[in-house]
């Protein structure tokens, strides 16, 4: 079954004995934390979730998400256009202490008090985590000024060993 509205909250439960797919975008303007470490180039989210009971009788919800943002390069402190992808598989638990019970292939993901995952916020997390470290150009793109040295550090020259002097002690 294909669901093309995308809930903020869902009950992950009920939608896996119903093999629910659900396609569609979130508006990248109401994902705050996003927001703070980069800036709006794309106007939505576009997600895909599918929930489904997987040979051990778990709930799975798995799903992708994209978005395009615009990062402020670490070498020029120029803006870039950056596509950020995300690919999810979690495993809904009750209480914390489950989480360890689960397969190593799932994340676990804790539900809300009414038994409920929030949807754009699992997606908001993700995408954050795909964010580059030290977002940067490709170097070819980068407008680093020209004195700025990037590529193999020279071989070191011969250095005497300060601790010489020590073996001759001996």
């Amino acid at each position: 079954m294909k669901n093309l509205k995308l809930p903020i909250t869902i009950d992950p439960f009920k939608s896996a004995q119903r093999r629910l797919e659900c396609e569609g975008v979130f508006k990248l303007t109401e994902m705050n934390r996003l927001l703070a470490v980069c800036e709006t180039h794309g106007e939505q989210v576009k997600v895909s979730v599918q929930f489904d009971v997987d040979e051990l009788g778990l709930v799975v919800l798995t799903g992708k998400a994209s978005a395009s943002v615009s990062l402020t390069c670490q070498r020029c402190t120029e803006d870039f256009e950056q596509e950020i992808e995300a690919e999810f598989c979690f495993s809904p638990v009750k209480k914390p202490e489950l989480a360890d019970e689960l397969p190593s292939y799932y994340d676990a993901i804790e539900l809300d008090e009414n038994g409920e995952v929030n949807l754009r916020e699992l997606v908001e997390e993700e995408l954050i985590l795909m964010i580059p470290l030290i977002p940067k150009h490709n170097l070819e793109d980068c407008n680093a000024q020209a004195d700025s040295v990037w590529g193999e550090l020279p071989e070191e020259l011969d250095k005497p060993n300060p601790f010489d002097v020590l073996k001759q002690l001996k």
